[in-house]
């Protein structure tokens, strides 16, 4: 048999879902495809040229036949802390143009969303290199995600004195009350061989090793980074991030950021 290949982001949030394959259980039963934009995988799901990928959860309404595992996700109920908006010092309904990071659509959209249908604004959009004074030198505001963003809202990089970063999954709850999922393994496939829930239990129960993995890379102490890990970031989705992601789909086809509203097409399970 061929050996599966799966792909997900290199960002820190996502090594607990893949700590088994590189260093556990799961080592050798997979080829781990990482790259450090999360579109880059859908984009790999898309060619056909991956089993199970790990993306944007908006990319379920592009791709078709696409199959979501259920339950296992990057998301958060509260704070999210890597996915941020920062301004040159303004207030959200004084932005009026925005650099965004287009590693992730679902943040893109996101973002989108919030200045639509929430604050009832459409600033200019541009595409960026996500290079924080490159971004807030053409525009009043930044989209950042990943690494680069957990840094800056950290506050160990970006350190502008007239900043103010704005926290995506905060203001989202703030208009809804619900979590956020950003992203979820999908496949082509009816059926996956890889135990992805598994998986991600693994690398749960390694959280030391990891932070202190990535704590040097970004910045923050191991302590601080497995913080990160373990209270921003939700490895599961509850009930209220489901409805989130429900309404965050709604949302998306409501302000033509996507052609239709799919309905999710799960993977089969027995």
């Amino acid at each position: 048999m061929n050996t599966p290949r799966i792909s997900a982001s290199s960002y820190s949030n996502t090594a607990p879902l893949v700590w088994s394959f590189l260093y556990g259980r799961g080592r050798g039963s997979v080829e781990l495809i990482l790259d450090n934009a999360p579109a880059r995988s859908a984009e790999l799901l898309t060619q056909g040229r991956v089993d199970a990928a790990l993306v944007p959860v908006i990319a379920s309404q592009f791709i078709d036949d696409v199959r979501v595992v259920p339950g296992v996700c990057v998301g958060a109920k509260e704070s999210v802390r890597s996915v941020c908006i920062v301004t040159n010092g303004q207030a959200l309904d004084e932005v009026r143009s925005i650099s965004l990071d287009v590693s992730s659509r679902t943040s893109v959209a996101l973002t989108k969303i919030i200045f639509r249908e929430f604050l009832g604004r459409e600033p200019e959009w541009s595409d960026a290199l996500p290079d924080i004074n490159g971004m807030l030198a053409a525009s009043d505001a930044a989209l950042l995600i990943g690494d680069p963003a957990l840094a800056i809202s950290s506050g160990v990089a970006g350190g502008g004195q007239n900043h103010r970063v704005f926290d995506l999954v905060e203001l989202w709850r703030e208009y809804t009350g619900l979590g956020f999922v950003f992203a979820m393994w999908m496949t082509l496939h009816e059926r996956l061989s890889i135990d992805l829930a598994a998986a991600r239990d693994e690398g749960l129960a390694h959280l030391d090793e990891i932070a202190a993995n990535y704590s040097g890379d970004i910045g923050l102490t191991t302590e601080a980074m497995k913080d990160y890990l373990s209270d921003s970031i939700s490895y599961s989705v509850s009930e209220k991030m489901e409805e989130g992601l429900r309404l965050y789909l709604d949302l998306a086809q409501k302000h033509c950021l996507t052609n239709e509203r799919r309905p999710l097409r799960f993977i089969e399970t027995s």
